[in-house]
């Protein structure tokens, strides 16, 4: 089975999350959503409120599994039997830090591979840290993210 390990912190999962993760899937029989945990970040939505999000929005994806990752994405990839890391690439911009990252992972375990996925053009411009900051200003962002994170956003912002 070829499998990957799509990683992220998803506070919250949009669009352009889902769009990779269905682009990586046509690619891989089966693609991991590892869910991270940094305590260097303060996420508005906890571990377990991402990962339900997560379930929810890809319940209808055949071969996508959702999972918390913690400690080093490598050995994540090892014991999860993966030979891919997918990560997305939104603009230039975020080249360089991905390319350091894919390149330390490759001295770390030569056997995972980085793949780079754009998303759709119209998702190149969203980003999780946006997409809060328009909610918390109480703008919409139902254009952004799938239903039940609008949802999540009401319900955590009280709006």
């Amino acid at each position: 089975m070829r499998r990957a390990i799509y990683p992220g912190s998803f506070d919250p999962v949009t669009n352009g999350h889902i769009d990779v993760i269905e682009r990586a899937r046509k690619l891989f029989d089966e693609v991991v959503v590892a869910v991270a945990f940094n305590d260097q970040k303060q996420p508005l939505f906890s571990l377990e409120e991402r990962l339900d999000l997560l379930r929810k929005v890809t319940a209808s994806l055949d071969g996508v599994k959702i999972a918390p990752l913690d400690g080093l994405l490598v050995d994540f990839a090892v014991q999860q039997n993966a030979r891919a890391i997918v990560r997305g690439l939104r603009a230039v911009s975020d080249f360089e830090f991905e390319f350091q990252m894919a390149l330390m992972n490759r001295k770390l375990e030569g056997n995972v591979e980085t793949i780079f996925l754009m998303p759709k053009e119209e998702y190149t411009y969203i980003s999780s840290r946006i997409v809060k900051e328009i909610a918390r200003l109480g703008g919409d962002v139902r254009a952004f993210v799938p239903p039940c994170v609008v949802e999540s956003f009401r319900e955590k912002l009280k709006r």
